[in-house]
């Protein structure tokens, strides 16, 4: 898996140009993950209820469906490195009685890392082995998973019934991630992802539109206006808003 901060790396390799036609990392970061994803599940299924039922809240994802039979939902968190995506999965997990899937923690933690990446500081996590393993807990039908990681696009659609995407000034990713000793190579190539949207786009990409939800992460007031929202989701899915 490569991380977002290393957009602009490796570009003319893969595809033969010169210096001077060198693209823009965000294209470099799209072009690279269609090339590398892996046919892993299906992607993109289609939800159609078997009886009229009342819309979910304004903003929110329609909860259960005949594609999501969880007996709880599952969410996504994610964003740039310095976000605040741990901090609310946390959060979340914590409110809600669910399980929280750090998928970084846990590739560490189980030997999951291919290689390490010296000149970005930053393990490179081996996603089939990953994705096996997250397949036991997240393609069950208890559900109740919040998984936190800072790409989206190699998960299967089906895992997930929300997806949360977070965002930040620039300036205020820039002293968060200094703040953690980052180099600033890895602090420029992150803040170039977040300039770029890059992950935002990414989601739209490879989830439908109604189960992504974009939102700041700037403030301590964002951060538990976003954990209240993703709480009445959950909740919402709990009591089968949406067609259990």
């Amino acid at each position: 898996m490569i991380p977002c901060a290393r957009l602009a790396m490796n570009w003319n390799s893969l595809t033969g140009r010169r210096d001077d036609e060198a693209a823009a990392p965000a294209t470099f970061y799209f072009e690279w993950r269609r090339r590398r994803r892996a046919v892993y599940a299906p992607r993109r299924t289609v939800s159609i209820p078997l009886l009229p039922t009342p819309a979910p809240p304004r903003g929110m994802p329609k909860s259960k469906s005949a594609a999501t039979p969880r007996a709880r939902p599952n969410v996504l968190i994610t964003g740039t490195p310095g976000t605040g995506k741990t901090s609310l999965a946390e959060r979340v997990a914590a409110a809600c009685g669910m399980h929280h899937y750090d998928v970084s923690a846990v590739a560490k933690r189980e030997d999951m890392c291919e290689s390490f990446d010296e000149d970005l500081d930053t393990h490179v996590i081996d996603e089939d082995k990953v994705l096996d393993h997250m397949e036991e807990k997240l393609g069950a039908s208890d559900g109740g998973i919040v998984a936190d990681y800072h790409s989206c696009d190699l998960f299967p659609e089906r895992w997930f019934d929300l997806v949360v995407v977070l965002t930040c000034d620039n300036s205020i990713l820039y002293d968060r991630l200094a703040a953690r000793g980052y180099a600033e190579a890895k602090i420029t190539k992150n803040v170039e992802c977040e300039i770029f949207q890059a992950i935002a786009e990414e989601a739209r990409e490879s989830y439908a539109e109604d189960v992504v939800r974009v939102c700041a992460s700037e403030t301590i007031e964002q951060m538990e206006a976003n954990e209240a929202s993703v709480k009445a989701f959950v909740d919402a899915f709990n009591d089968g808003v949406g067609g259990a």
